[in-house]
């Protein structure tokens, strides 16, 4: 459909995921006209319902096809990741494709881009991080860095949230359907640290951010947490007393030592489907998945962080 410069136009890559059918939500709400890309139709059969959503069949990693797609829209949100794959893998999805983003922004004279990285990411630290998984959403990061400094038309906006958890999530439902399976849960990464965001609260952020005034030049950069700081170990058993396996106590968790980790993330990778875990991931969890001191987040958009366990009881409960 042909759109005008002066209507609520916005491209989601991304939006048939988890955080992309909420966030599809939350702009239908807020009165945008949404088109999102996705590679098969029937992918979007969560959203495709939405008032004012229109969805595209397109390999969004076709240049010239996402480039002639995004003409006529105001603002673009990429939530396009992976958490899993070798450096070639990471690179296309992560960084390459960012590329083409950018470019295709620049050449339809897209107003807005919001691109969701991760927390731990840092386009100054790059080539330091410990996983491809971050090394790759830095190097995405530094991209946009170039491309806002380099346009005094288009505002980029990064955010950076720690692990999202909500109903559907591949997260805490992954956690309570290993206790309802095994007896007790051999665990990797069990202290690394996290501060888990919900994931309407995410939805939130993305649409806060792009009613803020717009202007070029700079990159603006908000960390997305929840209220907690919880070790993994400490997920995982908030995730079984609330889903009742072990008559409502959750299963005893072993921390693997890193050694041991390795060992099963390795088996892990070689089941068939995406791993439950994986030596990258373990990597990554070198790192606290922890709020920087002083970066803005939910609270400077108005918003007050969601605590993880009330939301989880809602559907872990089920």
């Amino acid at each position: 459909m042909p759109y005008s410069r002066g209507m609520k136009n916005i491209f989601v890559l991304g939006g048939t995921g988890f955080v992309g059918a909420h966030v599809c939500e939350q702009l239908v709400r807020a009165g945008w006209q949404i088109t999102v890309p996705t590679r098969r139709r029937v992918n979007a059969q969560a959203i495709q319902h939405l008032p004012g959503l229109t969805v595209l069949e397109l390999d969004v990693h076709d240049e010239a096809g996402l480039t002639r797609a995004m003409a006529g829209h105001s603002a673009v949100i990429n939530l396009v990741a992976i958490l899993h794959g070798d450096a070639a893998t990471f690179a296309k999805t992560h960084v390459h494709l960012v590329e083409k983003i950018a470019r295709a922004c620049l050449v339809n004279g897209v107003a807005q881009l919001v691109h969701v990285s991760a927390l731990g990411a840092d386009s100054a630290r790059m080539s330091t991080a410990p996983s491809y998984y971050l090394r790759s959403k830095s190097a995405a990061e530094a991209v946009l860095v170039q491309v806002a400094s380099a346009s005094d038309a288009l505002r980029v906006s990064l955010l950076r949230p720690s692990v999202i958890f909500g109903a559907n999530d591949q997260f805490m439902n992954v956690f309570s359907k290993l206790q309802a399976i095994f007896p007790f849960i051999p665990l990797a990464g069990a202290d690394a640290r996290f501060q888990p965001v919900w994931v309407c609260d995410v939805a939130q952020a993305i649409v806060r951010v792009l009613a803020l005034p717009s202007g070029g030049g700079a990159v603006h950069t908000w960390e997305l947490v929840g209220p907690d700081v919880m070790r993994l170990r400490d997920l995982v058993h908030i995730a079984g007393v609330l889903s009742g396996a072990g008559a409502g106590k959750g299963r005893p968790i072993f921390g693997l030592p890193m050694w041991a980790a390795r060992i099963q993330a390795f088996f892990m990778e070689l089941a068939p489907g995406a791993p439950l875990m994986s030596r990258d991931n373990l990597d990554s969890m070198l790192v606290d998945n922890v709020a920087t001191p002083g970066m803005p987040g939910l609270a400077q958009l108005g918003i007050t962080a969601a605590a993880i366990e009330p939301v989880a009881r809602g559907y872990l409960g089920r």
